[in-house]
């Protein structure tokens, strides 16, 4: 595996790690008042079309962290609406 390719990797799982502590705690509080929709409305809009662009260059690191930050962003504006 080529160097910027095992940098990229290495990038997206930290920035999509990085939602994991907002996630879990969300989820174990039920609580997501702190949070705003409409930060991650937009941000989730935002890693989709990150995500088509890594699809368009067929480049594994984007790809692999816009899919996984997608759904983890996801899950969050699922828990933002559920808890209001």
């Amino acid at each position: 595996m080529e160097t910027p390719t095992i940098i990229g990797l290495l990038a997206g799982i930290l920035t999509t790690v990085s939602f994991l502590p907002q996630l879990i705690k969300a989820w174990r509080t039920k609580s997501t008042g702190d949070i705003s929709l409409v930060m991650y409305v937009v941000f989730v809009i935002g890693v989709s079309l990150w995500l088509a662009y890594g699809i368009f260059l067929n480049s594994l690191p984007v790809i692999l962290a816009n899919a996984v930050t997608l759904l983890l962003a996801l899950f969050i504006v699922a828990l933002k609406i559920r808890y209001r």
